[in-house]
């Protein structure tokens, strides 16, 4: 696996690559916005994980740049642990967030989940999670034998969370998918139908959990 690191804080790289020493993980290193856009496109890698607090610019600008010509799974590493923060870089386009300090254990298993849903085909009739089946075409979802009553927008809901397993989806982006860009700030109105839908899942245990303040995560 090729993993680019853009960040410029060197005891932070130095201990990364300790962390996965031994493990089949070859690293790219850049100190800067120019360089890690330069050696995405050159080195073609696997993951990126992404500094926010770049010495030439931005790294919210390094995410918009490589995000619009490439789907790599881009995951952003900050110290910035505010909210308003973590919605900004989910929502152009990161894949996830991880707030500094953090443990490599839970790093590399959001590697996985990334890698993971890059990886899934965009077009299938049915999606399996656990005892949850979701016949797409049909517009029906089965918990083991019983199928769940779901409203149109829960079913909708539930599509999404669980095509995007394991990634943080913000308000804003389910407001969007599902009720349109006029209802983007409804966020009560989201809460409402999750409440709804977490009580007819209840038989399979907690599955959606909540970011607060960011938005829903399918685990």
């Amino acid at each position: 696996m090729k993993i680019l690191l853009i960040e410029d804080e060197g005891p932070i790289r130095r201990f990364l690559r300790a962390s996965f020493d031994g493990d089949d993980v070859e690293w790219i290193e850049a100190e800067n916005a120019r360089d890690g856009i330069r050696l995405a496109a050159q080195r073609n890698p696997d993951v990126i994980l992404l500094d926010l607090g770049l010495p030439d610019t931005d790294g919210l600008t390094v995410l918009g740049e490589i995000r619009s010509w490439s789907e790599v799974p881009i995951l952003v590493l900050s110290a910035r642990g505010q909210e308003a923060d973590k919605v900004l870089a989910l929502d152009n386009g990161a894949d996830d967030y991880l707030t500094k300090p953090f443990s490599t254990v839970e790093l590399m298993a959001r590697i996985r989940v990334a890698l993971r849903h890059r990886k899934k085909a965009p077009d299938v009739p049915e999606l399996l999670s656990g005892e949850l089946r979701i016949d797409l075409p049909g517009h029906r979802a089965m918990l083991g034998n019983t199928e769940l009553s779901l409203t149109q927008i829960e079913f909708r809901l539930l599509v999404l969370l669980v095509q995007h397993e394991g990634r943080v989806l913000t308000h804003r982006f389910l407001l969007q998918e599902v009720w349109g860009a006029a209802y983007e700030d409804s966020t009560h109105t989201l809460r409402v139908h999750m409440a709804n839908l977490r009580q007819k899942l209840s038989e399979s245990g907690p599955r959606i959990k909540t970011e607060t303040g960011v938005g829903y995560r399918w685990v």
